[in-house]
């Protein structure tokens, strides 16, 4: 089979690799039909994930068909139509237990990190009946691919550790695709005021049509200046960090108002300077982490019901053989005018 492989910091190929096989009872394996690139693949390929090994497959989102299952697998058969999750679940350790799926202590984010992942044409799917979710017939499937990871991720990271509530004014800074869809899911929580902040300004357009209340382009002037003139000097309720370097995180902290919330959900490859300094006395509480997908199958009701349409955020689509020019759109994505690219075999 094919599949795209990470040889090392700057260093991707689509090459041939043996097909994945079941190696344990609860495993499946899926032949994709539909992925997408993620922003953290992008942050893998710049060598800021260095427990990713060379010859690993990435990608962690998709839909698929079940072509093998394994004997103890409950949930799925032999041509279910299914979305992977990116998190890896087995379903009964402690962590799991209490929903915090990312830090399973056989699973977590193993998909396109510790074991191969979904950009390929079929992928091994471990804790299947924990690992993946039912599609519904007559679904969008290029919608529900970005129930894989970004969605969820926007909402559990973003919108419900930073709780956002109604009435908030809350500022989003970084109008990549993470970003999009924490501006998606923020809007179930009727907050008074979104922010979009980004120098891109054909993503702030974008911004300006899922709902964003406000738009502000880094390149036109100071922007802590401008989100404090937007608040009366006051600030914001909540800063939700969308990009995962430091000018980003730090902007976050200058805007945030006292009992705001900072909820980080950008990957980060170097270190912050954190400025408890000024945000002890403000009451500040700051928030960062891995999704867990405990939302994705309320996300998915959404998708059904017709509330939010993450298709949306598709702005190119190519074939599953031609990965290697999606990755130079996407890696491109201001020229490009790039969001998330849907790849179809």
């Amino acid at each position: 089979m094919k599949a795209l492989v990470y040889q090392g910091p700057g260093k991707r190929a689509w090459v041939e690799k043996p097909m994945p096989k079941i190696e344990l009872p609860t495993d499946v394996v899926v032949r994709i039909t539909k992925t997408t690139i993620c922003g953290t693949d992008l942050h893998i390929l710049k060598g800021d994930v260095p427990t990713v090994a060379e010859g690993r497959t990435l990608g962690h989102e998709g839909v698929g068909i079940v072509e093998e299952v394994g004997s103890g697998v409950r949930t799925f058969k032999k041509g279910d139509a299914v979305l992977i999750s990116c998190i890896t679940a087995c379903g009964s350790c402690p962590n799991c237990k209490r929903q915090l799926y990312s830090h399973c202590s056989d699973g977590g984010w193993q998909l396109g990190h510790l074991i191969d992942g979904t950009q390929a044409e079929y992928v091994r799917i471990p804790h299947a009946d924990n690992s993946l979710h039912p599609i519904p017939a007559g679904s969008d499937e290029e919608a529900l691919v970005m129930l894989s990871d970004i969605l969820p991720t926007g909402l559990e990271i973003g919108v419900l550790s930073g709780q956002v509530g109604p009435g908030d004014t809350v500022a989003i800074v970084g109008a990549g695709p993470i970003g999009m869809a924490a501006l998606l899911t923020a809007q179930f929580y009727s907050p008074g005021r979104i922010i979009m902040v980004d120098m891109d300004a054909n993503r702030l357009e974008v911004a300006g049509q899922f709902g964003a209340t406000d738009l502000i382009n880094v390149s036109e002037g100071n922007v802590v200046e401008k989100l404090r003139a937007l608040t009366g000097g006051v600030g914001v309720d909540v800063a939700i960090e969308a990009v995962g370097v430091p000018a980003t995180f730090d902007v976050c902290q200058q805007i945030i108002a006292p009992g705001g919330r900072i909820a980080n959900v950008g990957v980060h490859g170097a270190s912050v300077e954190l400025h408890l300094e000024n945000l002890w006395i403000q009451n500040i509480n700051i928030s960062m982490g891995l999704v867990n997908t405990n939302t994705t199958p309320m996300l998915m009701k959404t998708v059904q019901s017709g509330k939010i349409d993450p298709a949306k955020l598709i702005t190119h689509r190519f074939d599953l053989n031609d990965m290697m020019a999606a990755y130079d759109v996407f890696g491109n994505a201001a020229k490009e005018k790039a969001l998330k690219i849907n790849l179809s075999a």
